[in-house]
């Protein structure tokens, strides 16, 4: 019977402690590699051109840490762990964290429409919903004052379209200087006067403390139908503009090749720096992709592209890095290199 007892006591702990290890939830964000996924079954433009090779979203896989996931991390290459404060800010909820990353995936389709629009010279009609806020910076000036949702429509009574109008106004002031926002709360119109303070991570900018979305519909001929899912964040916008351009012209700008690539795009076709890029070119390397497009940042010191290139080394992956600041530059490049080996 004792050691029947034990036995079960044994079992009991050993239950717990695997439920320790595996479930409890530490104040850490684990990023990893993660999938290459072909856009042709993520993005349906009606009517579009087929093409022989696949344009390519590249993720990265994240979650907050368990004790069992941060100890194999420890060992893992391309593994890396964050105080959960640097990814999800005190007071956001899960919930509110995984909605602006979906709000910002819609952001980068609908740029990535406009620009690949344009480009092709085919039918685009923008048309400007209003300037949201996202949400507010903890410590800035907007803190007690704005919330998110609010619909922000004047700055010192100058119309706001989109969020590059408030942000550039506010810009040529500085800390000290107060502006008036009109905005739109539920169902009141409301005014809010707010002084600018330095950023606490970039102090040589100033503002009221909050990001912003801005909300548009744009409306396309031939239709384009994107489905992403679950994926969140900006960071596909310039491989969405690829494969809805190579989808809406006749010629096949991918040859053949598998091609990924990273790289927040605005509605200008200029491409922007992401986050976790090393685990990137992991995951496309791992997929087998010919190319890999990455932001050159006009090639500044410690550019996404200079991570990529040390990460495609260590790897010693035969997939080539391409630095591209904008939309045009990887395009030119696809052109040029058919045109080389044609």
């Amino acid at each position: 019977m004792k050691a029947n007892r034990k036995l079960v006591i044994t079992g009991i702990i050993v239950i717990l402690v695997t439920v320790l290890l595996t479930s409890w939830r530490l104040p850490y964000y684990i990023y990893k590699p993660g999938t290459a996924d072909a856009l042709d079954d993520i993005v349906e433009v009606a009517g579009g051109y087929p093409s022989e090779g696949d344009m390519h979203l590249v993720t990265v896989r994240g979650g907050q840490a368990t004790p069992i996931l941060w100890l194999l991390a420890q060992f893992q290459p391309f593994h890396q762990i964050y105080p959960i404060e640097d990814i999800r800010p005190e007071g956001v909820t899960e919930e509110e964290y995984y909605h602006a990353q979906l709000q910002m995936m819609e952001s980068s389709q609908e740029a990535s429409k406009v620009v690949a629009y344009q480009a092709a010279d085919r039918d685009i009609d923008i048309n400007y919903e209003g300037v949201f806020v996202m949400s507010v910076i903890e410590g800035m000036p907007a803190e007690e004052v704005l919330e998110t949702g609010d619909q922000i429509t004047k700055v010192d009574g100058n119309d706001i379209q989109e969020t590059s109008d408030l942000i550039d106004y506010v810009n040529g002031k500085e800390a000290g200087s107060k502006v008036t926002l009109t905005l739109i709360r539920g169902e009141e119109t409301l005014e809010r006067n707010i002084e600018l303070a330095p950023f606490p991570d970039t102090p040589e900018k100033t503002g009221v403390g909050i990001s912003l979305v801005t909300d548009r519909t744009v409306e396309v001929d031939p239709e384009v139908n994107v489905k992403s899912g679950e994926i969140g964040g900006p960071s596909a916008g310039l491989m969405f503009s690829l494969e809805i351009y190579d989808q809406l012209t006749e010629q096949d700008i991918t040859q053949g090749l598998e091609i990924a690539g990273t790289g927040e795009i605005n509605y200008e076709g200029i491409v922007g720096r992401i986050g976790g890029i090393d685990k990137k070119v992991v995951a496309a390397s791992e997929h087998g992709a010919d190319v890999f497009f990455a932001p050159n940042e006009e090639g500044r010191e410690g550019s996404n592209y200079e991570t990529a290139k040390a990460a495609a080394e260590e790897i010693d992956t035969e997939m080539e890095i391409v630095p591209v600041d904008t939309f045009q530059d990887a395009l030119d490049y696809l052109e040029n290199r058919n045109a080389d080996q044609s």
